[in-house]
């Protein structure tokens, strides 16, 4: 998936309308999952031309706005503002296909410490990086984030929901962070206080394909959640025991036709393409206190057969002489296949 040199990322990043103090983003398949890529030295000029359109969409306001103010008050004090207001990225990793960047407003980053990150790949023969996930980890002020980028097994034939299960599972278990030399830190993803899990879950829908197609049709999201693989786990507690997930109230974010807004139907398909059922495979999950969501949606992108999903968080972090302070933080996705 390599992005056009003139994609605009503000409306996905909701970076003109409001402002938030950290950008989290994560991409699955990035690069297409074949031997070269999965075996070979990494490709990394696609992740560097992501990464250049999101810091130019964060900072373009920014800097409109503080050429604007200092034309009108020449100050000094607006190029401080400017600066503070400035996006840096703290750290971005990529395994094969699977990227995240993590972006932090320039006043935030002095609070910033213990910024770790680790890779667990889940795909051929259990190891390979063509699925798994990339965590990144950080301390702000007193409380340890965790970010999981994930793309579990795909697949929807009957059981391929264990192996999903067991990525996820494994995942969990394998994500190792160093401890601290001076204070004790959190070395397993849910040790952190607050953890995002977001990516190409690949859960799908128990249902056939044409009953799903004709539920697509009128809508009728609330008997399609009830056949969501991933609620159903929710709902038995076998597994994601203590996660939460928004209300779903927009579309199934798979399978669409390549630049369009069509789904890929199962007969309308060309001859050797793969058939996808309509699917809420893109998901963005939390748990922790103090962590709230206040937004969960998708964008209308068509840069892939996937829509973007995105969330908002409210984050209470505590300081030290155990005040409290708040920061808002928006986490992204984004597939292709």
């Amino acid at each position: 998936m390599t992005p056009s040199s003139d994609l605009d990322l503000e409306d996905w990043m909701d970076s003109t309308a409001n402002s938030y103090d950290i950008y989290v983003l994560g991409f699955q398949e990035i690069v297409p999952l074949n031997a070269r890529n999965v075996l070979g030295p990494r490709n990394s000029c696609i992740s560097t031309k992501w990464n250049s359109l999101i810091g130019e969409a964060l900072n373009k306001r920014r800097r409109r706005g503080a050429v604007l103010h200092q034309e009108i008050t020449n100050s000094s004090a607006t190029e401080r503002s400017a600066q503070e207001e400035h996006f840096r990225c703290i750290m971005n990793k990529q395994m094969v296909g699977i990227f995240v960047s993590v972006w932090v407003r320039s006043n935030l980053r002095p609070y910033i410490h213990h910024l770790n990150v680790s890779c667990v790949g889940s795909g051929i023969m259990g190891y390979l990086g063509n699925k798994g996930s990339v965590s990144i980890r950080f301390v702000l002020h007193e409380t340890s984030f965790c970010f999981v980028c994930c793309h579990l097994a795909s697949g929807g034939k009957q059981g391929d929901v264990l192996l999903r299960n067991f990525d996820a599972a494994d995942i969990l278990v394998r994500t190792r962070f160093p401890g601290g030399a001076t204070q004790e830190l959190p070395k397993k993803i849910l040790d952190h206080d607050q953890v995002v899990l977001l990516g190409d879950l690949n859960y799908r829908i128990s249902l056939e394909e044409a009953e799903t197609r004709l539920l697509v049709e009128d809508k009728n999201w609330s008997i399609l959640l009830e056949n969501d693989q991933l609620l159903i786990e929710f709902s038995t507690g076998r597994h994601f025991d203590g996660w939460q997930e928004g209300l779903i109230t927009f579309s199934p974010t798979y399978k669409y036709h390549p630049n369009s807004d069509q789904y890929y139907w199962c007969f309308d398909g060309a001859l050797g393409k793969k058939k996808r059922a309509p699917a809420w495979c893109d998901r963005i999950l939390w748990r922790g206190k103090g962590l709230k969501q206040i937004q969960y949606d998708t964008c209308n992108y068509r840069l892939s057969d996937h829509r973007p999903v995105r969330a908002v968080f409210h984050a209470e972090c505590v300081i030290r002489g155990d005040a409290d302070c708040a920061c808002g933080c928006i986490a992204l996705s984004s597939s292709s296949e």
